[in-house]
This record gives structure tokens, C-alpha cells and sequence, in this order.
């Protein structure tokens, strides 16, 4: 983990201008699409196993968004992809995926489609997946490029992006 980066800290307009709040991303489809199936309920054809896997997933997600959170904490930057960053975090999570916080949302976006049941949330799924790949990620991976130089490239061969 780099502490800082190698031209000194950080200023204000140093930042990823990702699309928006990655939880926004996730939140705000999935709530509509709650409120969809709330005025036209859309069942999904899944048996009764649905619900146990669906929450063992939203507990899955969670468990990858807490953790990676934490070791933003530890190496005193920021989790927020719009605020600036101020260290390189590898450790953890970040030694098998990227995006671990990015891949625990996806995970608890699946796990609420099927423990509730319902086809709507596959109506916004691959415009919240754009959304992450086109407006966050690769907004992101241009300003590590830029802020770390070398030793996030260096990373980047270490650890697939995704999974």
C-alpha cells in the first residue's frame, strides 16, 4: 500500500468525476424496481429457494463492501471514488478483485432480485452494469493511472479487475 502519492497530497479537484455515488447506482434502480413490482407485481420463476440464497448473497455483498470500507480506513483514505485518494490499497479483498466495495453491491443487488422474488430489477441490470464499468471503473483505473503511475499499473497486472 502506497501512503501517499508521489507529487505530495492530493487537491480538491484531484478525484476519478466518477457518474455518481456507486450506492446511488445500485439503490436507486433497485428501488424503483421495487416500487414496480409494488404496482405490477413481475414474478420471478424461481422455486423457494430464492429467498435463503437471495439473503445469503445480500450477506455475501455486505460482506465485501464492510471490510474493503475498513481498509480504506486503515490506510487514511478515502472510500468515496468522488473524493480524492491518498493511498494505493492492495490488502485485503483488494488482493483478489479491484472493486471489491463494486462487486459486494452487485452481489446484494442479485441477492434482493431473488430473495424478493421479482423479474424487475433485471429491467435496469444492465444499465446499473454500465453504469459501474463506463461511469465509475474506468473513470477510476485513468485517475490511479494518473495519480500512482507505475505502481498501479503494477497492480492492475497483479489483480483482475472484476473477479
Amino acid at each position: 500500500m502506497k501512503t501517499t502519492a508521489g507529487d505530495g497530497e492530493a487537491g480538491p479537484r484531484d478525484v476519478a468525476g466518477v457518474l455518481a455515488p456507486p450506492p446511488l447506482l445500485v439503490g436507486v434502480p433497485m428501488l424503483a424496481a421495487l416500487l414496480c413490482d409494488w404496482w405490477r407485481p413481475w414474478p420471478l420463476p424461481v422455486g423457494d429457494w430464492a429467498v435463503p440464497v437471495g439473503l445469503a448473497l445480500v450477506g455475501l455483498g455486505v460482506a465485501c463492501v464492510l471490510p474493503s470500507i475498513a481498509s480504506f480506513r486503515r490506510a487514511r483514505t478515502h472510500p468515496e471514488p468522488w473524493k480524492p485518494t491518498k493511498a494505493l490499497v492492495t490488502h485485503g479483498l483488494y488482493r483478489v478483485t479491484r472493486n471489491p466495495m463494486y462487486v459486494g453491491m452487485l452481489v446484494v443487488y442479485v441477492g434482493i432480485l431473488l430473495a424478493e422474488r421479482t423479474a424487475w430489477p433485471l429491467v435496469p441490470l444492465p444499465l446499473v452494469l454500465a453504469a459501474f464499468e463506463f461511469g465509475v471503473v474506468r473513470r477510476e483505473e485513468r485517475y490511479l493511472t494518473r495519480r500512482f503511475g507505475a505502481e498501479y499499473e503494477a497492480y492492475r497486472r497483479r489483480v483482475r479487475r472484476w473477479l
